[in-house]
């Protein structure tokens, strides 16, 4: 089920994936029918266009600062912040600082 994660060890989620300039980056965790685990970093001003998930996406950003759009209202989350976009609701997701989430798909 997981995949590129040490199983058996403790870690720090945000220690998954690096920084890189201009760009957004991902590690897929987990990836089946049921749900969907990803872990990104976003350089500053990096940012995944609006698009709309087949399940519920819920977030949860792991360090700095990201502005998540969701529908027509505008979210500021920061560390330790978890917000939930529904189904089939446009979203988007910039990097208002260098920042690393967690995002989980529930299919």
């Amino acid at each position: 089920m997981y995949k590129n994660i040490e199983k058996q060890a403790k870690l720090q989620l945000k220690d998954l994936v690096e920084y890189q300039e201009n760009q957004v980056v991902s590690k897929t965790l987990v990836q089946n029918e049921a749900v969907s685990m990803t872990i990104f970093s976003f350089d500053k001003d990096e940012e995944i266009s609006t698009h709309a998930a087949g399940g519920d996406a819920m977030v949860t950003v792991l360090e700095g600062t990201g502005r998540f759009t969701v529908g027509d209202q505008v979210f500021m989350l920061k560390e330790g912040d978890t917000l939930i976009m529904p189904k089939d609701i446009p979203h988007a997701v910039y990097g208002e600082d260098r920042f690393k989430m967690q995002l989980t798909v529930s299919f």
